[in-house]
């Protein structure tokens, strides 16, 4: 969003043009920090392992600024990355369903309240910003893109996963104090009478 604040505001025409570094450079940002944060909320929908996960982000975070090097305004800039983490999502979301035998997101909630209204702020958006957009119209077209992306990432970012052990630790503080380290792959006791820590 910083990127493209400042792009737009470089971009307009008249005399209240802000440019705080050269044109094509914050351009080439904007783009990318656009591509590569769709590309991080859908594998952030897909719930894969963190290692995995991260190696993803930064894998596809290259090949995304070699691409926009090459072609910057090209579709498949776009297209490219949107469609191979859906590949991906889709992939592990199938995985879960057939392992649980059961539909993955398992809750009809989130699936009612929350992907259908993000997947159709996202398909909005896109069709905007391919199909519709002109010289022309680009101002309130363009502006209506922005507005539905930020609405989708709101319905589709997956909530916060609530029984997740942080850093090889236990959940760590809770309101009555007791704090249980765990070093590896034991929990350290406490013993209430002795004061004594034991391994488990």
């Amino acid at each position: 969003m910083f990127f493209s604040t400042f792009y737009h505001a470089c971009d307009q025409p008249g005399v209240a043009v802000l440019c705080i570094m050269d044109y094509d450079a914050l351009q080439y940002c904007d783009f990318l920090g656009s591509v590569c944060s769709i590309w991080v909320t859908i594998l952030c929908m897909a719930r894969i392992r963190d290692t995995f996960k991260y190696t993803l982000f930064m894998l596809g975070a290259l090949l995304i600024a070699m691409s926009m090097q090459l072609d910057r305004k090209g579709l498949w800039n776009l297209l490219g990355p949107i469609l191979c983490a859906l590949l991906i999502m889709v992939t592990t979301w199938v995985y879960r369903g057939v392992r649980r035998r059961h539909c993955y997101p398992p809750s009809w909630q989130r699936w009612v309240l929350y992907l259908i209204p993000g997947a159709a702020c996202a398909l909005i958006g896109v069709c905007l910003y391919i199909f519709a957009e002109t010289e022309d119209n680009y101002y309130y077209t363009h502006s209506l893109w922005h507005i539905l992306v930020a609405t989708c990432v709101v319905f589709l970012l997956p909530p916060k996963e609530k029984e997740r052990e942080t850093l090889g630790w236990s959940r760590g503080w809770s309101w009555s104090w007791s704090w249980r380290p765990r070093v590896c792959g034991y929990t350290l006791c406490q013993s209430g009478k002795d004061e004594l820590y034991t391994v488990t």
